[in-house]
């Protein structure tokens, strides 16, 4: 599947990999600046060019963009130092156009910038030399196209090592790294293209790290048969909170109904029995009283999937009903509030976790049950996959570049949330997704995977003024698109 995410150390192994296969490096630093030349060409007119080349493979594939550039009419003109080996130094030789020494004024005049100094691969904050020109191209009026990354990104953290180059346009090869979908390296590659140039599908196998499309998840993805019924899409049961805290349980299960459980019940204490009857209709209302009542109505094996934790409250209570919800069997949807109550003994939460569970914690909450984590990790996506090892459940860190995440360390971004997200209430409807499909039996991975993708779907066909309430009556257009998609082949 093409939407494998490769770290730069796999990137060099599919690199020689293709070499070992008979493909020559140089075959392949020709193809990827073609590539870039092809993509230039197919958005911009003819133009004065500056392409920036660095001392590496990247400031290679520039000297071979230039070439084609200048084969198609474009106005070129090289900027780099001395210095290149190996297949650079080759391609450096090629060139018989115009070459000015590195430096900012270099970029005067230019329409069009190429960035190509450095890759991915960089791993210390640049040279004060660099910094300058990247300083100029920032201040540039001009359209600027970066050659694998922008300078300055790093390709397995999407972290900026200093100062970056902010590209209009990224073209990458063979697979995308982390750093071109997590923040902030996604804003920084602009519109990011993927090209092929010769290196085997095969070279992408060993990866566990995705970008989250239904070409990962699609084939779990469950339609109503021609004779279904309800009861064959599950029951999913969302655990309110106190009478003034109701809201957060009903976004969760009009969500978990409208993603398709074929029932969904609203369970509830005290004055939020009332307070939720009068406000639900399709979503069915049950009363339970403490932990034990909630395990005695999951003792209905029919009851298959939970949500639990959105406005439910903090503390002892709340420990006490998350523990029901996991003994049950059902598979369970832990957010918000179910997981800050475990704030102080998370180790007791995870060993709770005997059957499918998935935490949706955003930055905060993951900070509370896993404190230190996230700073401590190389990336985002190295700490949501420690966390779900640590958990044995699937992690769903919520943000703008929400990381997905097995115990096995099979992982997903979801790059395609939009700034409209940040609304209250949203996550609530996304634990009622996730909820819904766990509900129809997709498994947990595939069932976090599917519900931030529709999340995100839903939320950019709505637009600005978005609330959370707008999520679930837009997703029927998600699924409509989803379908259409899914009837053809995945691959293509």
């Amino acid at each position: 599947m093409a939407n494998e995410i490769l770290t730069n150390d796999e990137m060099r192994r599919a690199d020689a990999l293709a070499v070992a296969a008979g493909t020559l490096s140089l075959t392949l630093m020709e193809n990827a600046g073609r590539a870039v030349a092809e993509a230039i060409a197919a958005r911009f007119p003819p133009c004065r060019v500056c392409v920036l080349c660095g001392p590496g493979n990247n400031g290679g594939d520039g000297f071979v963009t230039a070439r084609h550039l200048a084969g198609r009419g474009f106005d070129v003109m090289i900027a780099a130092g001395d210095g290149h080996k190996g297949d650079a130094a080759a391609m450096a030789h090629k060139w018989r156009g115009t070459r000015a020494a590195l430096s900012p004024s270099s970029l005067d005049g230019a329409s069009l910038i190429v960035d190509a100094l450095f890759g991915a691969g960089l791993s210390r904050p640049m040279e004060k030399s660099y910094r300058a020109v990247v300083e100029a191209v920032n201040r540039a009026d001009a359209a600027v196209v970066a050659v694998d990354v922008p300078s300055g990104l790093d390709g397995d953290t999407g972290k900026i090592l200093g100062i970056a180059v902010k590209s209009d346009l990224t073209v990458t090869f063979f697979r995308r790294k982390p750093g071109h979908l997590l923040l902030p390296g996604r804003e920084l590659c602009g519109e990011t293209l993927l090209a092929e140039i010769g290196i085997p599908e095969a070279a992408a196998s060993g990866s566990k790290l995705y970008e989250n499309t239904p070409i990962l998840w699609g084939g779990h993805y469950r339609w109503p048969a021609a004779n279904a019924h309800k009861y064959a899409r599950g029951h999913c049961v969302v655990v309110s909170g106190p009478a003034h805290a109701t809201g957060a349980a009903r976004m969760a299960a009009r969500g978990a109904l409208r993603i398709g459980a074929g029932l969904v019940s609203v369970v509830a204490q005290g004055d939020a029995v009332a307070a939720n009857a009068g406000l639900l209709t399709a979503i069915m209302i049950k009363p339970f009283k403490g932990g034990e009542g909630l395990g005695q109505l999951l003792s209905d094996k029919r009851l298959n999937a939970v949500v639990i934790g959105p406005g439910l409250g903090v503390g002892k209570v709340t420990r006490g009903l998350v523990t029901a919800a996991l003994k049950s069997g059902a598979a369970v949807v832990l957010d918000a509030d179910a997981l800050t109550s475990f704030r102080d003994e998370p180790k007791s939460l995870f060993a709770k976790i005997k059957h499918p569970a998935v935490l949706t914690p955003h930055e905060g909450e993951f900070e509370r049950v896993f404190p230190g984590l996230l700073a401590k990790a190389k990336s985002k996506a190295e700490a949501a996959r420690i966390a779900a090892a640590w958990a044995g459940a699937v992690v769903l860190l919520k943000g703008s570049d929400t990381m997905i995440a097995a115990p096995d360390g099979t992982a997903a971004i979801n790059a395609n949330a939009p700034a409209t997200l940040a609304t209250a209430g949203a996550g609530d409807v996304l634990s009622g997704f996730i909820a819904g499909l766990l509900a129809q039996g997709i498994p947990a991975f595939a069932a976090a995977c599917a519900g931030a993708w529709l999340h995100g779907d839903a939320a950019g066909r709505f637009g600005p003024g978005l609330i959370a309430e707008d999520l679930t009556e837009i997703l029927p257009e998600s699924l409509l698109a989803l379908r259409e998609l899914l009837v053809t082949p995945l691959n293509t």
